[in-house]
């Protein structure tokens, strides 16, 4: 089974995101003009166990495909930073990299290392900066129960993923040719900064506001707090990434939030647009995603499904 790993868009896969609430499921395709298909996009509110879930779906032939990814939940991995280490060639196998990592890691996770899922995803090389990586740890607490979960549903799990990589994903269908963009993303649990250039993450940080909170009338305090947050992350790209131009920051789809992108307009130097995934999906085979709405629900769902 492949965890983390660099993905591109192909088809055939079919994404299935657990949350607390909900299940979301979703497969998209290239169609013969390029264009991105959604095949099928579903979220819906969970009832029973998980594993009654995937059964359903199973049953229902929703989950039929060959190729099915899934996403840890935030608190189930860490997405750590770090530079590569200048003691192993740069052909060195894999593997010697991975167990270096794994110790390296070691005081920076707050599980043991040596029950843990280690993978690696490089960030490219900028000029005049020490190479970096990004290393994603899970114990195996986190990842044995997905596994055990989709084995006893007999679905074929065949890879597990990450939210960041997932929005870093649909961060690609919105980039502009050698420009960086910056992507923050809301919903009812809290959100997240994505930062890509070409297709590859280069920074990624949890925001703790959720969709709903935004959007309250009330909410003046709750805008200052997330617009510090977004400003001290640009600024510190800026410092570490400054050979690459930020072009615009996007909010994903947020419902009720206009009082909010507004207040980023007025109060940031970078163009604020809001990121509507119409305008690089084709919806017809699911025309209810035309909807800011049913956007939020399947954001995560449509990031995972853009895989090789």
């Amino acid at each position: 089974m492949a965890f983390w790993e660099k993905k591109t868009i192909g088809s055939g896969w079919t994404s299935v995101v657990l949350s607390a609430d909900r299940i979301s499921v979703a497969c998209v395709t290239r169609g013969p003009d390029a264009r991105l298909q959604v095949e099928e996009c579903e979220s819906f509110a969970r009832e029973g166990s998980d594993l009654d879930a995937l059964k359903r779906l199973k049953n229902a032939k929703r989950l039929a495909r060959n190729h099915c990814t899934t996403l840890l939940a935030q608190g189930q991995y860490q997405l750590l930073q770090v530079d590569r280490p200048d003691n192993l060639p740069k052909d060195a196998p894999p593997e010697d990299l991975r167990e270096t990592l794994r110790w390296r890691i070691k005081e920076m996770v707050d599980f043991p290392v040596d029950q843990a899922g280690i993978e690696i995803l490089p960030i490219p090389p900028q000029a005049g900066r020490t190479p970096q990586l990004w290393v994603v740890a899970a114990s195996h607490d986190s990842l044995r129960p997905q596994v055990h979960l989709f084995q006893d549903a007999q679905v074929p799990l065949e890879a597990i993923d990450i939210p960041e990589l997932a929005q870093r994903n649909l961060a690609g269908l919105f980039e502009e040719l050698n420009r960086g963009l910056a992507l923050a993303s809301f919903d009812g649990k809290g959100g997240q900064l994505t930062i890509t250039f070409q297709g590859e993450l280069f920074m990624a940080r949890h925001l703790d506001v959720s969709g709903p909170e935004l959007a309250r009338p009330d909410a003046g305090g709750l805008h200052e707090r997330v617009l510090l947050d977004i400003q001290r992350s640009l600024d510190n790209f800026d410092r570490n990434y400054s050979s690459i131009p930020l072009t615009r920051l996007l909010i994903g789809p947020l419902p009720g939030g206009e009082i909010f992108i507004d207040y980023l307009r007025n109060n940031l130097s970078l163009p604020v647009a809001v990121a509507n995934l119409a305008d690089v999906m084709d919806f017809a085979a699911v025309p209810r995603l035309q909807e800011t709405a049913a956007q939020v629900d399947a954001w995560l769902a449509l990031g995972a499904a853009l895989r090789e």
